[in-house]
């Protein structure tokens, strides 16, 4: 994929895609993982069927995308609506222009520790 098209496909299409129009963007050998949760949703069809059950779907907003080739990296935020918020990486890996695998890590915010505010700057 080049970059430009997969900037628009993380920057202008998917914050606004249906699971309709997303089942169209996916390989129809399509895998999505999430580690932490010890969860893989196989096929475009069964990955459809997720997103339609979704009680509460968060949005999500792109941060960061880096990659080249096949292989991209997409950091953002995930907002659930109801003051969970998580920081998100998404590894989007493709095959003939579809995206055939995601393997998506989450993070919850957390404080940081006292005795390094003098060393970090705060975001």
């Amino acid at each position: 994929m080049d970059e430009h098209k997969v900037r628009k496909l993380f920057f202008e299409r998917l914050e606004h895609l249906s699971p309709e129009a997303e089942y169209e963007l996916r390989h129809p050998d399509y895998v999505m993982e999430m580690p932490q949760s010890g969860e893989r949703i196989r096929g475009r069809d069964a990955m459809r069927a997720f997103q339609e059950a979704y009680p509460n779907p968060p949005t999500i907003q792109p941060r960061r995308v880096v990659g080249s080739g096949e292989v991209w990296v997409v950091e953002g935020r995930s907002d659930y609506g109801d003051d969970r918020v998580f920081d998100v990486v998404d590894i989007v890996e493709f095959r003939d222009g579809r995206i055939l695998r995601e393997t998506r890590y989450y993070a919850e915010p957390f404080d940081a520790p006292q005795w390094r505010a003098e060393l970090v700057e705060r975001m």
